[in-house]
């Protein structure tokens, strides 16, 4: 009930003011079964102008720490996600993985959309990132088909790290349903699963517009808080490693 409640009357209709959204290719989201809407991740927005365009309810994975929060603020975070149907995954255990794939094979049995960014994280600067390959071990262990979403607009609205968003619009882009059948039976081969997730990469790449790197964001965001020797130094001073100076590339 909360979920309808917060998409129609509570949530939805300030954020339909302030994005003003618009979707295309909506008709390739089906109006039964299970799918997999694989997703760019610019801001946490993400999270709310997707449901807000998609008729039937979407099921994301969300980090646990979302559900651990101490204090009214926790006990509310907490309530709201479980309230919109969000499904805690832990990250950090070394079981992490194994919960996460889990998690989402209960959701696609189950004959529901499981909403997952293949990023792992949001991007830190815009571009796109090089995906991880859990989307891909759901969709070749379950058979389901990946329909690839482009977020546009969101990063402006909720930059990284504010807390009040700004009026902009947001453009969702659907793409049509990818099948994977031609891979049956080869589950667990981690140069299929990489296949399977550098084309859906590939096709968010070319819906969202954005440049593509081929580096996993959460690497570069640890690198990015390590501090490094400044080579310009004697040593006492330190910086932090430059996003630009790792490899990336952009389709023609």
């Amino acid at each position: 009930m909360w979920y309808w409640l917060f998409k129609y009357v509570l949530i939805g209709p300030i954020l339909a003011a302030l994005g003003r959204p618009t979707i295309e290719g909506l008709e390739n989201v089906p109006a039964r079964g299970p799918m997999i809407l694989a997703s760019n991740h610019q801001a946490v927005l993400d999270s709310f102008y997707l449901p807000l365009k998609v008729k039937r309810r979407i099921t994301f994975l969300a980090k646990s720490e979302y559900f651990t929060g101490s204090g009214l603020k926790g006990a509310f975070q907490k309530w709201f996600f479980t309230a919109v149907g969000q499904v805690p995954i832990d990250r950090t255990g070394a079981d992490a993985a194994q919960d996460a794939l889990n998690a989402g094979k209960r959701v696609i049995e189950s004959g529901k959309l499981l909403g997952i960014y293949p990023e792992g994280t949001r991007s830190p600067d815009g571009r796109l990132y090089k995906g991880k390959t859990g989307m891909a071990r759901l969709a070749l262990q379950t058979g389901v088909q990946v329909v690839p979403v482009a977020m546009i607009g969101t990063d402006k609205m909720n930059p990284i790290g504010s807390k009040v968003w700004r009026p902009t619009k947001i453009t969702i882009k659907i793409g049509k349903p990818i099948d994977f059948s031609r891979f049956e039976g080869l589950a667990g081969n981690r140069f299929v699963e990489r296949a399977v997730t550098d084309e859906v990469m590939y096709e968010l790449m070319l819906l969202s517009g954005q440049e593509y790197v081929d580096v996993y964001a959460a690497s570069l965001k640890k690198a990015a808080d390590k501090p490094v020797l400044d080579a310009e130094s004697s040593g006492a001073r330190s910086s932090s490693v430059d996003p630009e100076r790792l490899p990336n590339t952009k389709a023609s």
